[in-house]
């Protein structure tokens, strides 16, 4: 395994890496997610899966021996090994071909597409770009998804803090949502991510500089993409409709803390917004 390091040389000779997965949509999986969100669970084998819930399948770990300080596995295999302490969800581009349903059994093609290595105010930045295909039997391409990873060194005590950036103006329709430490933890448990910054409030404090439980990134987006649904009329048992892109940028971290406000311009937008009026998630959809 290559040592960590950010000599950007060594990190792009992980670009092209590639590992596959197969996993069968289990209803049970989807239903505990819908109780996740405070829905009753209603789905059934046959149905479509919702958008931004494919997160809560194709599950992967490493043993307790091989986990690094936050919680996630070690990096130097599939993804690179970037000398960097803070890993964060920084978004993502989703674009559906077709349906995925429960029950099935779907395959999973991951690969590294970039690693750009970045000078910002904060220090030394690692993004990492990986794509995802998602195939049912044989060549069926069902959906793609590219998700962006970036890396970043733990905060300076006396580092500014950066000002928040303005939302949308044009809010048609909004909704509070309330955090809680249960909802982080199951959301953890079904998608199997031991990021400590979800659960372990003395290191997000006394590590990485947060002052409460991060929201999960994809949480958020699935979130954003449930009220684009419903908001549009989107049709279908389960959250199905006719969505075919959702690309979506983390902007500010949400914490458990204190409610904030997810909201929809009518049209092709929605957005999350932090307790003090910031722009936490920015997304754009296509139908």
């Amino acid at each position: 395994m290559q040592n960590p390091t950010l000599d950007e040389t060594i990190l792009s000779k992980w670009i092209g890496n590639s590992e596959t997965a197969s996993d069968t949509l289990h209803t049970s999986q989807a239903r505990l997610m819908q109780l996740t969100l405070d829905r009753e669970p209603t789905l059934e084998t046959g149905d479509p899966l919702p958008p931004a819930w494919h997160w809560a399948y194709f599950l992967s770990g490493a043993p307790m021996s091989k986990l690094g300080r936050d919680g996630h596995p070690a990096l130097g295999e599939f993804l690179p090994p970037v000398a960097l302490p803070r890993r964060m969800w920084a978004g993502g581009r989703l674009s559906y071909e077709k349906s995925v349903f429960l029950g099935e059994k779907i395959t999973k093609n991951s690969t590294i597409k970039d690693v750009t290595l970045k000078h910002g105010k904060s220090g030394a930045l690692v993004f990492v770009t990986v794509r995802h295909e998602y195939f049912g039997s044989g060549e069926d391409l069902r959906f793609t998804e590219e998700h962006d990873i970036v890396y970043r060194e733990d905060p300076s005590p006396d580092a500014p803090k950066p000002g928040p950036v303005p939302p949308p103006d044009n809010s048609a329709y909004s909704e509070q949502i309330v955090p809680s430490t249960v909802q982080l933890f199951r959301y953890s448990a079904l998608t199997f991510n031991g990021h400590r910054i979800h659960y372990d409030r003395d290191y997000c404090r006394d590590v990485e500089g947060y002052p409460g439980l991060i929201f999960h990134g994809p949480l958020s987006a699935t979130l954003l993409a449930d009220l684009a649904i419903r908001r549009s009329g989107g049709g279908g048992r389960g959250g199905a409709n006719s969505l075919k892109g959702f690309s979506f940028r983390a902007a500010a971290p949400l914490f458990d803390t204190q409610p904030f406000t997810i909201h929809h311009d009518g049209d092709s937008t929605v957005w999350a917004q932090t307790p003090d009026g910031g722009l936490a998630m920015k997304a754009s959809l296509t139908y």
